[in-house]
């Protein structure tokens, strides 16, 4: 458990270290939207349970969706946190005997640091960073812990349109280090962690970014005020003498 601790710590130095390394924005840039695709989810079992082997006969498909906030105040460097739905699970047997298909629903709220490079039209991004989740169903009533904490990342591209916002394709990993039963020495498991794998397509729309036209405008009051300044400082000059 302590180099699980260990392995978080340090990917969040990491974010904080490429986040400080960044050039700023002028003006930072928010967006809102929503997310949603397919999930290919398992446990991993240490000890292995029987008939879960290979790890595509142990895999449950699933969906997932959520919100998306994403904050820019770094060039290539954003935050972005969600809040998901996430169907979960896993399968034990085999075709002799059946699938006996385990599925979880969970709340998950990840926090992302998310590196970015291209042009404005198009850009490659890598999503990573800790993810907290609660167990919300547990259709089988068998799982021991419903809380659930792991780490997560991904990586994709997005389009930016004038208009309609970004669309985005994401391939997304999520590993838990909390187990859905008990790891001590007196249990059956030292290892029992929910991992899966997600396909996404999502849409942002920026809620407060600053358009040229607004950059323009601002500049034309600003040398505005200054003229009327200086105008000012000419009419008492000229007063006094």
């Amino acid at each position: 458990m302590r180099n699980k601790r260990y392995i978080v710590v340090i990917g969040l130095l990491l974010c904080l270290v490429g986040v400080n390394a960044q050039p700023r924005l002028k003006t930072p840039e928010y967006y809102l939207g929503a997310h949603g695709g397919a999930t290919f989810s398992t446990v991993y079992f240490n000890p292995a349970e029987a008939n879960m082997s290979p790890i595509t006969n142990a895999c449950v498909v699933g969906g997932n969706g959520g919100l998306v906030f994403r904050y820019a105040g770094h060039k290539y460097c954003h935050f972005q946190m969600e809040v998901n739905y996430m169907h979960r699970g896993w399968s034990s047997g085999n075709d002799s005997i059946g699938h006996n298909n385990r599925s979880l629903h969970y709340i998950e709220v990840p926090i992302f640091m998310n590196l970015n490079f291209g042009t404005d039209l198009c850009r490659w991004f890598f999503n990573l960073g800790p993810q907290i989740g609660y167990c919300i169903k547990d259709e089988s009533q068998s799982i021991d812990h419903l809380f659930d904490w792991g780490l997560a990342a991904g990586t994709g591209f997005y389009v930016q349109t004038k208009h309609a916002g970004l669309y985005e394709f994401e391939v997304r990993f999520d590993y838990s280090f909390g187990g859905v039963y008990g790891t001590s020495i007196l249990d059956a498991h030292r290892m029992a962690s929910p991992m899966d794998l997600s396909i996404n397509i999502g849409w942002l729309m920026p809620i407060r970014k600053q358009s040229a036209a607004d950059k323009r405008r601002k500049e034309t009051e600003r040398r505005q005020k200054e003229r009327e300044r200086q105008q000012k400082e000419l009419e008492q000059e000229y007063q006094i003498h």
